[in-house]
């Protein structure tokens, strides 16, 4: 066998150190674009989105992508779907997996034994899980005194705080429009949901406050942000009219309204809650600068 000479030795090591020279500076390149498609975040607000805005994308693709983009939660998954989450290093923010969905609530006294019965049995899970929020309805009126509704809601929920303080979590009320989306709903002013706080006394209960819906019912955000974040344990943002991107093309201004969430010390979650109308994980990405603040 002929032994290489010294000669291609060298030039061999020297096409060698060459390779790696260029790997190296692809290998920089490529972090250099990550970094300017995905800039580090401010991190003075916990970003998350509802999985539900991003149906068609698989939820596994979809917890990489948020990842990616720097998002530290997915709101509105079911106990099947946090361990795929958690596998991405994010968590579930606002879970789901109890009750009997949007229009049959608290506020109906003949639903308090299966609605009790229901959180009490996620509880455990949610604790063994390590997660803190979980998601509940007042109901729809049916004709019922919001006043009345009230203390229906109070008498139902009190049955429940004693265990979610044992469990280590907060039952979250959404607050949702009855104009456009959810004709009937109870708990559709914020007035309403911090009264039904207050009636409840506990820490374990708060609401969440969508932005887009109670621009729809009320306005005055950031006036009612400033006074009432201490019942709120849970922000969701939309695009009005039409609840699609948060950009330029809709009337609320976002910048604005982070820094004032902000500004109260808030700690939790703001969720992106859109429905795209261009491509998905563009419109996400974008939403998470115009909130990062």
């Amino acid at each position: 066998m002929k032994t290489p000479s010294r000669r291609s030795a060298i030039k061999t090591l020297a096409g060698t150190a060459l390779t790696f020279s260029v790997i190296d500076s692809l290998a920089a390149q490529m972090e250099e674009t990550r970094k300017t498609a995905f800039p580090a975040l401010k991190g003075r607000i916990n970003h998350s989105a509802c999985k539900w805005c991003y149906g068609k994308i698989p939820l596994e693709d979809f917890a990489k992508a948020a990842k990616e983009i720097g998002l530290t939660g997915i709101d509105l998954l079911g106990p099947n779907e946090w361990p795929i989450v958690k596998k991405y290093g994010l968590t579930c923010s606002m879970a789901q997996g109890a009750g009997k969905g949007i229009n049959d609530g608290f506020n109906d006294p003949k639903l308090h034994d299966e609605l009790v019965a229901s959180y009490e049995a996620i509880f455990p899970k949610l604790k063994e899980a390590g997660l803190k929020n979980v998601i509940c309805f007042s109901g729809n009126r049916r004709g019922m005194d919001d006043q009345k509704g009230m203390e229906n809601c109070a008498v139902g929920l009190k049955r429940l705080m004693s265990s979610a303080e044992k469990h280590g979590v907060v039952m979250v009320m959404e607050l949702l429009n009855s104009r456009v989306d959810h004709k009937d709903y109870m708990c559709d002013k914020s007035a309403w949901g911090v009264e039904l706080c207050k009636m409840v006394g506990s820490e374990n209960f708060k609401m969440l406050y969508d932005i887009y819906h109670m621009q729809i019912m009320e306005g005055d955000i950031i006036r009612t942000i400033r006074r009432d974040h201490q019942y709120f344990a849970h922000y969701h943002t939309g695009g009005n009219p039409g609840r699609n991107e948060i950009d330029n093309g809709q009337e609320l201004y976002y910048p604005a309204i982070m820094q004032a969430i902000v500004d109260t010390g808030y700690k939790g979650f703001v969720a992106q809650e859109f429905i795209p109308k261009r491509d998905p994980l563009t419109s996400l990405r974008e939403s998470i600068a115009i909130c990062d603040v």
